[in-house]
């Protein structure tokens, strides 16, 4: 059974059908979550969230898209929203030094110890981190999921322009954050 198909037979109350759909797209759907609220707790709540609002939307689906973009948009609207909720808790709570991300240090050894030491990995948290919950979402959209330009317009309800210069202002954040640790300047 395809995708629209199990949609049509989920919105009928067919719930092997909407599982169907779960077991297909809740790994990339985690993966996008995950990738954009930075924690496994955060993602997993947006993909509960999520696949909820998609149950309860399947008889508004139209098939202008394709299930997967679909399903993908609320996810990324989830994520957003669960990112803005942190960003309005956070500026009412008094943050310590340990909460602050670790800048990289200059006389620490070069990039192959970055690496070996997941550093990148780091960086890389922290420069989504940096990112607005917009430039998140493009970013991740972009670079993690592989998303044209034209599809993450679809996902995020956005003008191909306003991704593209999402994704550039998400970019240098993330080489400002990268480029010591790989040794350019």
């Amino acid at each position: 059974m395809d995708d629209t198909a199990a949609v049509a037979k989920a919105g009928a109350g067919d719930s092997e059908a909407f599982r169907l759909l779960i077991e297909r797209h809740g790994r990339a759907l985690y993966r996008l979550a995950y990738r954009m609220t930075g924690n496994a707790h955060d993602a997993e709540d947006v993909v509960q969230e999520a696949f909820l609002k998609a149950y309860r939307s399947l008889d508004r689906f139209e098939g202008r898209s394709q299930v997967g973009t679909w399903l993908h948009r609320i996810t990324a609207n989830c994520a957003l929203d669960a990112l803005r909720a942190r960003q309005r808790q956070e500026r009412h709570l008094v943050r310590s030094d340990h909460d602050t991300p670790p800048e990289p240090r200059a006389e620490e050894p070069g990039p192959d110890r970055w690496v070996a030491g997941g550093d990148v990995h780091r960086g890389v948290r922290v420069a989504l981190g940096r990112m607005s919950p917009r430039e998140r979402a493009t970013f991740v959209l972009r670079h993690f999921e592989g998303l044209s330009l034209q599809e993450i317009g679809q996902v995020l309800e956005l003008d191909p322009e306003a991704v593209r210069q999402s994704i550039c202002r998400a970019v240098r954040k993330a080489r400002a954050v990268l480029a010591p640790l790989m040794g350019v300047v």
